[in-house]
């Protein structure tokens, strides 16, 4: 099953590419500074975890837990 098709999974994914994002912009900020294109639609998934960190935290924290035991 596609993970577009599946909830859960979507969200793994959505959260999987908030933290890749704001990974890659703290280490390499030159590749995400356009904001607008295709490489803007990652430059707003890096600033959402950027301001939003504490929430993206507790909601990869969740995922985690749910991929282990469910």
């Amino acid at each position: 099953m596609s993970a577009l098709f599946n909830f859960h999974s979507f969200l793994t994914v959505v959260l999987l590419g908030i933290c890749t994002c704001t990974f890659v912009k703290m280490h390499f900020p030159a590749i995400l500074e356009q904001r607008n294109g295709f490489r803007g639609f990652f430059w707003k998934a890096s600033r959402i975890g950027e301001r939003l960190s504490p929430w993206v935290a507790v909601g990869c924290f969740t995922m985690g837990v749910s991929i282990i035991f469910f």
